[in-house]
């Protein structure tokens, strides 16, 4: 059975990618506004990875949705679990069951009980979040144990998270993204992965 993974290239996805990937035929997607738009690190994270990646392109127009939405409401919230969705829909014609990397503590992106229930009932399809019951203290833990991650503010790492198409969008549009956004948001791209021992070896 196949799994559509929602992937940035961080270590959240990548770990929900790498759990789903035991189970599923796994296969990444990482979704940008402008079909230009460059996603080479993110490509380099699948391959340390060793999973196969799609660049999927949202239609033409939500990202000056997106834009007003944050100014409107100002905060990111609302309009990023809109961009959230929109991926996740688009995935139900392709896949069985679809992946992320939400974790515990996260406040967006989240669908709610009912909309999964209705992606289940109504497309057939089934939305997993394996890293749902881990708090960031474990995904830091297992990260450490799984991946080499790169780390940095958005705009200096590189990965497929949307904030990285959104900031620009904003300035050009004359708005100072820094009221929208959090300070100081760390992003982090997977660079590889680490050599693990087989078990019964001396650790």
């Amino acid at each position: 059975m196949k799994a559509g993974i929602l992937f940035s290239g961080g270590k959240d996805s990548s770990l929900a990618a790498l759990m789903l990937s035991r189970d599923y035929e796994a296969e990444l997607n990482t979704f940008v506004f402008d079909e230009n738009h460059d996603i080479s690190g993110v490509k380099a994270a699948a391959d340390a990875l060793g999973l196969p990646l799609r660049k999927r392109v949202f239609e033409e127009g939500l990202l000056d949705i997106v834009v007003e939405m944050m100014v409107k409401d100002g905060c990111p919230n609302n309009a990023i679990n809109l961009v959230h969705r929109k991926a996740v829909y688009s995935l139900t014609d392709e896949y069985d069951v679809i992946g992320d990397g939400t974790r515990l503590n996260d406040r967006v992106p989240m669908l709610n009980y009912s909309e999964i229930q209705r992606i289940e009932s109504k497309y057939k399809s089934a939305l997993v979040r394996p890293l749902l019951g881990f708090t960031r203290r474990e995904v830091n833990y297992l990260t450490e144990r799984y991946l080499t991650v790169a780390y940095g503010e958005t705009g200096q790492i590189m990965n497929g998270d949307y904030e990285n198409e959104i900031r620009p969008a904003f300035t050009a549009k004359g708005h100072n993204p820094d009221k929208i956004f959090p300070d100081h948001h760390e992003q982090s791209l997977v660079t590889g992965m680490k050599s693990q021992k087989k078990s019964g070896e001396n650790k």
